[in-house]
């Protein structure tokens, strides 16, 4: 039911066919950003392995920014904009999973996305993913992980929102924006300078956008230098291993958070701007 009220939410803006445009338009727009950014630097050299792996990094980096905010904004939206917060506080339902049920609406509209610029990069960019090749049982297993981490981390952001003013997204926004940059998204974490390097080892998602590209690309991906020298089931365990420890580390986080917004009277709490 948190699901379904999400997907309300976010679509009953508009009618279905400018929802439907939308839906097309932005995520393709993002992809094109990137795509002249690239061209203008490599001087058109698109049939290099560079561009499969950026493009591919920067489309599943959509699922980053939209179900950890989503999870982390359902907190904003019920206290601040529709005063209801409170309410689901008082209801018989267990407040982390209403959460991340909320967050669903944004993963569907995140997935729609990311097919939208991986079919377009396919049709129309040279982005060559030979399907015959996928392994699709590594990326339906990494892709599953990755979304639950995501999920994961998006209520340890919920808690925090809890505790402070609305600042519109700019937890969720500036975690994700971050994460961009440390998780080689776009860009090698070797063209970082070495003390910043770690930070991106760190961090789950840089292995989980490994293993989609490996999952998809396969020796494409494993040329880089990153992680080149770490086998599937090596960088899988690495992940598994992190996203357990986050998980863990959200949900005491998440606690500590909720209890600290009751003990302070903040579930209700409006700023008004």
């Amino acid at each position: 039911m948190a699901a379904w009220l999400g997907w309300l939410i976010e679509s009953n803006w508009t009618d279905p066919f400018l929802f439907a445009v939308y839906s097309i338009v932005k995520p393709i727009s993002g992809a094109a950003i990137l795509v002249i950014m690239y061209g203008i630097i490599t001087q058109g050299n698109y049939d290099s392995a560079l561009f499969p792996y950026i493009y591919l990094g920067n489309a599943f980096y959509i699922y980053v920014g939209a179900v950890m905010t989503g999870v982390s904004w359902a907190v904003v939206d019920d206290r601040e904009h529709y005063k209801t917060l409170k309410y689901m506080y008082i209801a018989p339902i267990h407040i982390p999973l209403y959460l991340l049920g909320r967050g669903v609406a944004r993963f569907i509209t995140g997935s729609i996305a990311v097919f939208i610029t991986i079919a377009a990069g396919i049709l129309f960019l040279n982005v060559k993913i030979n399907f015959a090749e996928v392994d699709w049982l590594l990326f339906i297993v990494t892709l599953i992980v990755g979304v639950v981490m995501l999920a994961l981390l998006g209520l340890l952001l919920a808690g925090i929102t809890l505790t402070v003013a609305r600042h519109e997204g700019f937890i969720g926004e500036a975690t994700a924006g971050a994460l961009y940059i440390f998780s080689g998204a776009v860009f090698p974490l070797d063209v970082l300078p070495e003390w910043l390097r770690p930070i991106g080892y760190f961090m789950p998602t840089t292995y989980w956008l490994e293993l989609l590209r490996r999952s998809l690309v396969g020796n494409v991906a494993q040329a880089f230098p990153t992680l080149a020298n770490f086998s599937n089931v090596e960088i899988l365990g690495v992940m598994l291993g992190l996203s357990v420890f986050f998980g863990v580390v959200s949900v005491y986080v998440f606690r500590w958070c909720d209890a600290r917004a009751r003990e302070l009277g903040l579930i209700d709490r409006t700023t008004n701007y």
